[in-house]
């Protein structure tokens, strides 16, 4: 696993999701450092705004049209990646989409199933393609994936497909940091109410975008897995988890020897 500080200077990096919004100041973050940036997202028009945006602040970027919910276009991402770099040191798999709030009986199943196949199994993608291709590689390089502070609570009211789409988001990043060699960096971001294209409603309520990717990016550095910034978040953590520990000192207390039904302790026995 991962240990110490991670390099951000003159990076090659690739951004889904990376046209607007967290993306986007990631990328002028991560440019100002002297990072070269391929963006991704499905809209050519987004992709290529963003870009010509990016060039005129002498930041070196380039963009690929994928849909990260099918696994060829993402493969495809990544040939381009090399293709351009020739090395991948940075990888954000931050592409997301939500929906409108309503209760889980009046959700429609295809917008569950489309949050879904964006919020979780692109992720899974990037993960899957870009993983592989660093492991082989053999350099010290980074993943990172755009869970949110509704990874570890229910932060907005009857948004359920989101809310489980970005918890999936956080056990499957926890695994990923487990299975990677010591040589690749991975980080899960926790975005609390931060402005983006989710929030263009009440945008002058959210944390400006520049701000948060400033907070991410110095966490980056330091080499941390939980990438965090709304402070008031723990408010909410902390009773989430109170409410965890007074059921199991009620009903499952512990006691010595208690280990004998702990499935990870278990597994190790079996393989040593």
């Amino acid at each position: 696993m991962w240990q110490g500080k991670f390099d951000l200077s003159a990076r090659n990096v690739v951004i889904t999701g990376g046209a607007s919004g967290i993306g986007f100041a990631l990328a002028k973050g991560l440019g100002q450092r002297g990072c070269k940036i391929l963006l991704a997202e499905p809209s050519e028009d987004r992709l290529r705004a963003a870009v010509q945006s990016l060039r005129e602040q002498d930041i070196e970027a380039a963009y690929q049209t994928c849909d990260v919910t099918i696994l060829e276009q993402v493969e495809g991402l990544a040939d381009r990646a090399w293709e351009d770099f020739g090395r991948v040191d940075m990888v954000f798999n931050n592409a997301g989409i939500s929906i409108g709030q309503m209760p889980i009986i009046d959700t429609p199943m295809d917008d569950v199933h489309q949050i879904m196949n964006v919020n979780f199994f692109g992720v899974w993608h990037g993960c899957r393609v870009f993983a592989r291709r660093l492991i082989e590689q053999g350099t010290p390089a980074g993943i990172y994936n755009t869970g949110s502070e509704n990874s570890l609570f229910n932060a907005v009211p009857n948004n359920a497909a989101y809310l489980a789409s970005k918890h999936a988001v956080l056990g499957l990043t926890d695994n990923l940091r487990e299975q990677m060699p010591d040589f690749i960096h991975v980080g899960l971001i926790i975005p609390g109410f931060v402005k983006s294209g989710m929030t263009e409603a009440v945008a002058h309520l959210a944390m400006d975008t520049d701000k948060f990717a400033a907070v991410v990016l110095e966490q980056i550095g330091d080499g941390r897995f939980y990438i965090v910034s709304h402070a008031f978040n723990m408010e909410h953590i902390q009773d989430r988890y109170a409410e965890i520990a007074r059921a199991y000192e009620g009903y499952a207390p512990r006691y010595d020897g208690d280990e004998e039904f702990d499935v990870r302790y278990l597994l190790s026995t079996l393989n040593p």
